[in-house]
């Protein structure tokens, strides 16, 4: 693995201890159709791997994990149990669901500590398949056709296959080797992972397609829109994704100073605001244009951050940032209105104190790379695919962010997992039907 492991301090989960897992395992009752299973987008057999550790088959746990979530280890940190799997437990009658999100984390630590082999290639199909983005949506999608016997070949921008859960979540929510092993399971079953290739520029989707069977899109998404006001390009203003990147990463994020202001409401801006403060700015102020109720983010990362010392303020929207020698020095604010439409209101104009501004308000669209391979987007820039995710062309499906769509739960890892699971089905019916 290429990538530097940095902690920035310490990880949000604690780990259960051998006795604190027996205890939770043998509390599971074993549903009878258990609302746990059909609470998990991708279908994890909950009791099955519960009953599995309980029994000390660890392997057999962790099969049971990542067969359903080929990201399973990563979701065990990042999913957000408590509205999910946890949040169906029959135990939530009295208040105590069992920990299923610590126990998944448990067995899948297992499998990456002892290195134990989960999986097997199918027998060669002759047919290829080019999975374009190596993200928690593209290597689903590859280790399911490579389990099938397909020839996939993953095409990954970056130096490090894992996407998001690589590079764009924080440290201390989900180390980049939990996201590295993933994908080293995904290379183990034969898969070629070329690193580096941005499809669309180093390579044609036109050469792509020329090569391969089928194609998969999983691009997730882009950088941060910028906010189209006074200041921007000042020293000291990040990119939200940037610069838990480049933390991440070990690399110098330069000076914070005292003041942080992150502006945005989701996931990521709560990654950037954490990060802040483990850094060492002394104070780290969010700012969302609606209410806290409207604000995406996870509600286990709302409280994350409070404890960790992060201010919210909401119904606000930034108008410049204030610059002095070329470098941020404070950030001018307008309230929005209550109604949550997030209209400025007039007259409302205060200036913040603010050494550092980091943008998190969502990110742009790979629109250029889905007009290359021809495939239909909406005017949000979204492809637009049916139930089994197959786009306009025949032989083009895609899965993942690059069809999240706002206000739904797709932008949810173990959702762009199961996405790519149904392009793999979908890209395997389709070449055992096609007629050439």
């Amino acid at each position: 693995m290429g990538f530097p492991s940095v902690s920035l301090g310490a990880p949000i989960a604690k780990r259960l201890s051998k006795l604190e897992v027996q205890i939770e395992a043998n509390r599971c009752l074993n549903c009878y159709d258990a609302p746990c299973i059909r609470a998990c987008p991708t279908g994890i057999d909950v009791p099955r791997f519960i009953g599995r550790i309980a029994t000390g088959d660890l392997l057999g746990s962790a099969r049971t994990i990542m067969d359903a979530n080929p990201v399973g280890a990563s979701c065990a940190r990042v999913c957000p149990t408590d509205q999910l799997c946890e949040g169906a437990c029959v135990y939530n009658a009295d208040e105590n669901p069992i920990r299923i999100g610590d126990l998944q984390r448990y067995a899948t630590d297992w499998a990456i500590e002892t290195g134990a082999t989960l999986f097997t290639a199918g027998p060669p199909t002759g047919k290829r398949v080019a999975v374009v983005g190596g993200g928690p949506a593209g290597l689903a999608a590859a280790r399911d056709l490579a389990r099938i016997g397909h020839a996939v070949t993953v095409f990954e921008r970056d130096p490090e296959p894992g996407g998001l859960d690589t590079y764009g979540i924080v440290p201390f929510r989900l180390p980049a080797e939990i996201a590295l092993w993933e994908a080293d399971q995904v290379r183990a079953l034969g898969v070629d992972i070329r690193t580096g290739v941005a499809v669309g520029e180093t390579l044609s989707a036109e050469t792509v397609l020329a090569e391969y069977d089928a194609v998969v899109i999983a691009v997730g998404m882009g950088n941060v829109p910028r906010l189209g006001i006074e200041g921007e390009d000042a020293a000291g203003v990040w990119d939200a994704l940037d610069f838990i990147r480049t933390a991440k990463s070990g690399g110098d994020v330069g000076r914070l100073g005292e003041y942080v202001a992150i502006i945005g409401g989701g996931n990521t801006a709560i990654d950037a605001a954490t990060c802040s403060k483990r850094l060492g700015a002394p104070s780290v102020t969010m700012y969302y244009r609606r209410g806290a109720e409207r604000m995406t983010a996870y509600d286990f990362e709302i409280e994350f951050a409070k404890v960790e010392g992060i201010e919210f303020r909401t119904f606000v929207v930034p108008k410049r940032i204030l610059v002095a020698g070329g470098r941020v020095e404070g950030l001018e604010l307008s309230l929005t209105e209550l109604s949550g439409s997030a209209r400025p209101l007039p007259g409302t104009e205060r200036v913040v104190r603010a050494d550092t501004v980091i943008l998190a308000i969502g990110q742009a669209r790979h629109t250029v790379l889905l007009d290359a391979f021809g495939v239909t987007r909406d005017v949000n820039g979204i492809a637009v695919v049916d139930a089994g995710m197959r786009t306009n062309l025949p032989n083009v499906f895609a899965a993942g962010d690059c069809m999240f769509k706002p206000g739904g739960t797709d932008a949810m890892v173990v959702e762009a997992a199961q996405q790519g699971k149904i392009a793999a089905q979908s890209v395997d019916a389709f070449l055992r039907t096609e007629v050439r």
